[in-house]
Order: C-alpha cells, then structure tokens, then sequence
C-alpha cells in the first residue's frame, strides 16, 4: 500500500532561477487543495539541517508567480553529501511532521532528494536550473527567461559594437554546458559561438581569419558569444585585437541571467511541475523527477536521470555555422 502523505514541504537548493516561485506557488496550492498541510523549508538543505521551517498557506504565494528569485531563498550544502547530514535531513522532517518533499534545483539538489527518499522521505524533484543541464528534460525552469534576459543584453552590445565598428565578445551562463550560448548565438545573429561541449572546435586563430575574411568583403563589426564554460573572454579579445588590429571588446553578462521576471513559459511549465509533484506524492511515489520531454510532463526515477548524459543539440550547432558563414 502507498505510503499516505499528510504533510509536505517544498525547498529550493543551488543556483536560483527565475520561475521558481511559480514553481513554489503551484506545490503549495496544489497541496493545500488536495487536503495536504505544506511546509516551507528556508535555505535550502542547509535551512532544513537548522529547521528553517514555516508554516504556509495560500496567502504565503500570493503575487509571486511574477517575481524572479526564490521566496524561499537557496544555498548551497555541504552537510547534506555525508550520511550523516542525510540522515538528519530525514529525521528532521519527520520530528516536524514532513512526509513528502518536493526538492526544486539541479543536478546537486537531486543527489539530495534522492538520499532523503532512501532514508524514508517521498521525495519528488523538479529541474529548476537556468543551464538546461538536466538530461532527462528538454525544459528546465529558468533557461527561457535567461535566454531572453541574455538575448537583448546581447542586442544592446551589438549597437554599439557597430557603431564603433568593433568585436564583441559576450559572456553568458551556463557553467559546464553550452545551451544559453548556443541558443543565444541563433536569436542574436552571431558570427561564431563557442561552447565546452565542442572544445575542440574553439580554435581562435580559425575565429581570426574568419574575422579578417569578413572584413576584406565588407563585414564592419563581429559578435562572438562565449559559453562561461569556455571563459577566457578578455584574454581572448586581447589576443584578437593584437593579431588583428580590430578593436575588440569583451562582455561577461554574469548573474543578471539568474533575475528578473520570469517569462510566460517559465511561468506555466514551472506551474505544471509544480501541481505534478503534488499528485506524485498524493499517489505515494518517491525519489521521482519531473520532467517535460516530446511535448508532455512526464516523470523519471531519480537514479535513471542521474545516470543520464546530455549533449548539445547538434541540428543547432551545426546551423549556427550555416548561418554565420
């Protein structure tokens, strides 16, 4: 028989990301209107391991769908990788009640989860991570509106890298992987995009005779977007312009990717997430991820999406460097 959960809580763990709140309103609504008392765990694992917990209820997530960042706040827990810390996470829940969670982050948030679930807490993920590095998803919450949030940074750039007939190199997020970049590189026109999953491809000094050949034919000024997982962007526009001659100029975007409002999809895919988790947990499931994948909420087991690699999606790649011939 399915283990009868009364009691949930919710936490955000790792890098925020715009949506989550969604994402938050959605368990604790849909909890409530399915009968359940919910939970509010602040900080994190780290806010769970010092009962940072409170009580909410529907007017806890009034008016917050629209706002970036977490209500709950996040951070990051060394404590919660030992055994230790596991266990007490787990034993910390059940003193205060807690017998289903739902866990919104990452990859290193789901190692997590799936601990609490192994010792005794149903425990449900939703990818929350504006770097698209979850494998077993095609969304995560966050990527849509960094991509826009990066997208008319980049816009901006290129006005005045044309008016001054400049490169630009633009940094954007997305730690080891490459989809911001990627993504970017499509909507804002790029010439050359670089990403850690083709490091191999990054060769500058091909970047700079590409630059030279466009010049001889006309091409007044480059955007180059770099994946933060490649960095090097000062140090490579240095280099550009000295073997060059080309005033060249690089811009780290950083952490104005992880803020503001979210996007109308971040919204309602993380809303969905959200409600889903609920109903996994009132159908007795355990150490689950909420995923969306072929146009469909669907769910993994958090082992099986652990195990799981993700690439870059090569049709895109390779129509970036279509496009920017």
């Amino acid at each position: 028989m399915a283990k009868e959960v009364k009691t949930i809580g919710v936490l955000t763990s790792g890098g925020d990301a715009p949506g989550m709140n969604a994402a938050i309103r959605a368990v604790v609504r849909a909890g409530i209107a399915s009968g359940l008392k919910v939970k509010g765990i602040r900080r994190g694992y780290a806010g769970l391991l010092e009962e940072d917990i409170i009580d909410m209820d529907t007017m806890s997530v009034t008016d917050i769908v629209q706002r970036g960042g977490t209500i709950l706040f996040t951070s990051r827990c060394k404590e919660m990788t030992t055994p230790e810390g596991q266990k007490k996470a787990a034993d910390i829940c059940r003193k205060h009640g807690i017998d289903g969670m739902v866990v919104i982050g990452g990859d290193g948030s789901f190692r997590g989860a799936q601990k609490l679930s192994a010792n005794g807490i149903n425990t449900i993920g939703i990818p929350g991570t504006i770097d698209l590095d979850i494998a077993c998803t095609e969304y995560t919450i966050g990527f849509d509106t960094a991509c826009n949030t990066a997208m008319e940074a980049i816009d901006k750039v290129r006005d005045t890298s044309a008016s001054h007939e400049r490169c630009s190199i633009i940094e954007v997020m997305g730690r080891t992987a490459g989809h911001i970049a990627l993504w970017c590189g499509i909507s804002n026109g790029s010439e050359y995009v670089l990403i850690p999953e083709r490091e191999k491809e990054n060769d500058v000094q091909e970047i700079i005779k590409k630059i030279l050949s466009k010049r001889r034919i006309g091409k007044k000024h480059h955007i180059i977007v770099n994946a933060e997982g490649v960095g090097n962007s000062h140090a490579m526009a240095k280099r550009i312009e000295e073997e060059t001659g080309i005033e060249t100029r690089a811009t780290v975007i950083g952490h104005i990717q992880r803020g503001g409002n979210p996007t109308c999809r971040d919204r309602v895919y993380a809303s969905a997430m959200g409600a889903r988790a609920v109903d996994l947990l009132l159908a007795g499931e355990t150490n689950r991820v909420v995923a969306y994948r072929d146009g469909e909420f669907c769910d993994f087991d958090i082992d099986d999406a652990l195990a799981m690699t993700k690439d870059i999606d090569e049709h895109l790649y390779s129509m970036t460097k279509r496009l920017s011939r």
